[in-house]
């Protein structure tokens, strides 16, 4: 079993993503959005699940450094921000196979693990 997270190196809650995997002898593929940005694809397939407004962390010093904090942002308008500028996503965004997951959600995680067996 494997797990794909994306994240920075920098961000406390990808750290403690990383370790709960590692700490369970999970193998992880670990993708730095300051090296290499998600694929629309790959946005896309979170954005399916949890809808666009759920990836745009609103609440991010990177966000409010943009000056987005006090323009309207529309969802139509996020695929296209999220795009350009993936330090705009939440982190960790985790995938193993089809489970998807947004944010830090360790009773989610637990959850495939006892599926996978």
């Amino acid at each position: 079993m494997e797990f794909q997270v994306f994240g920075t190196k920098s961000c406390n809650e990808t750290k403690k993503a990383l370790r709960f995997f590692k700490e369970r002898r999970m193998k992880v593929h670990f993708v730095d959005l300051k090296e290499r940005a998600a694929s629309k694809g790959e946005l896309q397939r979170f954005a399916q699940k949890f809808g666009w407004e759920k990836l745009l962390d609103r609440d991010g010093k990177h966000f409010r450094d943009r000056g987005l904090h006090v323009a309207h942002v529309s969802e139509g308008r996020i695929p296209a921000l999220l795009e350009d500028d993936p330090m705009l996503l939440v982190t960790p965004l985790v995938r193993q196979g089809n489970a998807i997951d947004v944010g830090w959600d360790e009773a989610k995680w637990r959850e495939h693990l006892k599926q996978a067996g």
